[in-house]
């Protein structure tokens, strides 16, 4: 009997290590290229290039190939670095190519 409350005292401890936690660090930048052989996309972070190989297990990965120029974030795992959760348009960037509206000048009338 106590070798089997053992291994299983084992196996629970072993599946809660390998759950993971889910943390991920997010990465703004601006998709400098993308390779659809090799799947790489290369971002442009703070004056410098990082080079993410995405998966497809990759949320945003189909999507990549249309991404070039514009201002994205990638979301990478904490504890497996190579592993890139998602990649999507940042939410600071400007969408598309929509017209400022101008403000009015208030014209004063004098009396």
């Amino acid at each position: 009997m106590k070798n089997i409350l053992s291994i299983l005292t084992v196996l629970a401890l072993a599946a809660a290590a390998q759950a993971g936690c889910g943390a991920k660090i997010s990465s703004k930048g601006t998709v400098k290229s993308y390779d659809s052989e090799k799947k790489e996309l290369v971002v442009t972070v703070a004056g410098a290039d990082t080079t993410y190989t995405l998966t497809p297990e990759t949320e945003g990965a189909d999507k990549a190939a249309d991404l070039k120029g514009k201002s994205v974030e990638v979301n990478v795992d904490k504890h497996v670095k190579t592993k890139v959760l998602s990649v999507a348009v940042s939410a600071d960037a400007p969408k598309g190519d929509a017209p400022k509206k101008e403000k009015k000048k208030k014209t004063e009338k004098k009396a």
